[in-house]
Parts: structure tokens; C-alpha cells; sequence
């Protein structure tokens, strides 16, 4: 496929449209206050789902760079 910088849908690095989106939706979420309620609604269930998610996000962490 060849490249043409007049087509409107190639965006090049990043899709700005995309973004763009994705802020706007963002702020939204953000203005209409449910931010407290997601974070609530996204906490472990149990004991074991904590202990799962603890594994896994050091699982992460351990392969980041220092």
C-alpha cells in the first residue's frame, strides 16, 4: 500500500481523530462526576481476586524497566 499524504483517513503517528475522541469522552466521565462509583464498582471482589490482581501487577512491574 502506498502511501498518500491527501487521503484523510491515514493519520500518520497516532490517530488523532481517535484521540481526540477519547479526551473528549474522558472529560465527560470525568464533568458528570462517576470517576468515585467506577473506582468503587472496579475494586476486588474477594480476598483471592485481590491476591490475583497483586500477583499480576508484580508479574508487570518486575519485567519494567528500573
Amino acid at each position: 500500500m502506498k502511501h498518500n499524504p491527501n487521503d484523510p483517513t491515514m493519520q500518520g503517528e497516532g490517530n488523532i481523530a481517535a484521540a481526540r475522541r477519547h479526551r473528549k469522552a474522558a472529560e465527560s466521565f470525568v464533568a458528570q462526576g462517576k470517576v468515585a462509583g467506577a473506582a468503587l464498582a472496579a475494586e476486588p471482589q474477594s480476598t483471592a481476586q485481590a491476591d490475583e490482581l497483586r500477583v499480576a501487577e508484580q508479574k508487570g512491574r518486575s519485567k519494567a524497566r528500573k
